[in-house]
């Protein structure tokens, strides 16, 4: 009999191992290696940087509060929270992926309008990464808008989508 229960535990622990690492980055909606090998080097950045597509920021983020957005944030963001701006030229091909280190709202303006998000994937569960959003944009320049994060720091990588 206590071969029959260890076996038994044995296959049950191995479903809860599987089950765990398929809510950890995995269930993100698209891969996320690229943010991975991205975010442990990204170079410091300030409110007004000028962002490069394939590479990621370290923002120092301000008081919500203290920040001139472009347009007002989609999602108003609480009293107490942290912001910054930044702008990106964006490519002839026009599809950018914006993947964010923590919880914060996010919102890219051209021709003084905020652009609806094309594709959303966050996850909880994912060490270092929140959540990454695509967007179809026109060839040009852009401005990111980062609203309503907690903390005062937010990496930030902008990416062609995989």
């Amino acid at each position: 009999m206590k071969k029959v229960v260890i076996s038994l535990f044995a296959i049950l622990a191995g479903t809860s191992f599987a089950a765990a690492a398929d809510t950890g980055c995995d269930a993100f909606k698209w891969p996320v290696a690229r943010e991975q090998a991205l975010f442990p080097a990204a170079a410091a950045a300030q409110s007004g940087a000028a962002l490069t597509i394939g590479q990621a920021v370290d923002f120092s983020l301000a008081a919500v509060d203290t920040i001139s957005f472009e347009v007002p944030p989609q999602r108003a963001p609480a009293a107490g929270t942290f912001g910054a701006t930044a702008n990106v030229t964006v490519p002839p091909e026009g599809e950018l992926q914006f993947s964010l280190s923590d919880e914060a709202w996010i919102d890219i303006v051209q021709d003084g309008h905020a652009v609806k998000s094309a594709a959303f994937s966050g996850v909880k569960t994912c060490p270092g990464i929140r959540k990454s959003l695509r967007f179809k944009l026109s060839a040009g320049p852009a401005t990111v808008q980062l609203s309503g994060a907690k903390k005062p720091d937010l990496k930030v990588a902008v990416l062609t989508p995989e």
